[in-house]
């Protein structure tokens, strides 16, 4: 299968150095996704999840350190659960930590395995969005980390939602970094010039991915 382009920054024409550095650690988190394992039976979705289903992050509800939508209008609902920290999620709600990682909740009854969330890895660019993988047990995210493996391990009250304290196990990415992404969205219009303190958070970022990348080789 052929990997997509990845342009995660050029919205920042200015800052050459920060779009290559960027360029190269989404092509090396893509690199890292793995083949298929068991996702387990699912039944038929509800409603449709396609590549014009997700948008700029900035474009979402911020709460806390994440994004949340909700695909089927029940954006109160899921801003609720989200801000009390616990509860389970609506269905059509969307919870979104880096441009490129998605976890949408689909109907109950959907996957019991993943309390009914499904995972995305998307390809960004000013473009939008494209879909790269998508499933249960079998998506991946930039740190070569598997979703399932992480928020399978989410106590029952956080409806596989994984936060610091929440039971899952902690990943080497800071908030200044997951911040840095958030507003690199290349989806986003009008993007200001990237700050000293995001490029100094991508570059380290990169360099954790690097790492990574070379464990798997």
């Amino acid at each position: 299968m052929r990997k997509p382009a990845s342009r995660f920054c050029e919205g920042v024409s200015e800052q050459l150095w920060v779009r290559r550095t960027l360029r190269a650690l989404l092509a090396s988190s893509l690199e890292l996704l793995v083949g298929p394992l068991s996702g387990g039976a699912s039944a038929e979705p509800k409603f449709t999840v396609d590549d014009s289903s997700f948008k700029c992050m900035q474009d979402m509800t911020p709460v806390r350190h994440f994004y949340v939508d909700n695909l089927l209008g029940g954006l109160k609902e899921t801003v609720a659960v989200a801000q009390a920290g616990k509860g389970d999620y609506p269905e059509g709600s969307v919870l979104q930590l880096m441009p490129n990682e998605v976890m949408i909740k689909q109907a109950k009854g959907f996957n019991p395995a993943t309390r009914d969330w499904e995972f995305f890895y998307i390809d960004v660019s000013p473009e939008g969005s494209k879909i790269y993988k998508r499933g249960f047990a079998d998506v991946n995210n930039r740190l070569g980390l598997n979703c399932f493996t992480c928020h399978v391990k989410a106590r029952p009250e956080f409806d596989f939602v994984c936060e610091t304290d929440h039971g899952c196990d902690p990943i080497p990415v800071t908030r200044a970094m997951f911040g840095a992404l958030q507003r690199a969205d290349p989806r986003c219009k009008n993007q200001p010039p990237m700050s000293a303190e995001d490029q100094e958070a991508l570059k380290q970022l990169g360099e954790i991915v690097k790492a990574l990348t070379s464990k798997t080789n």
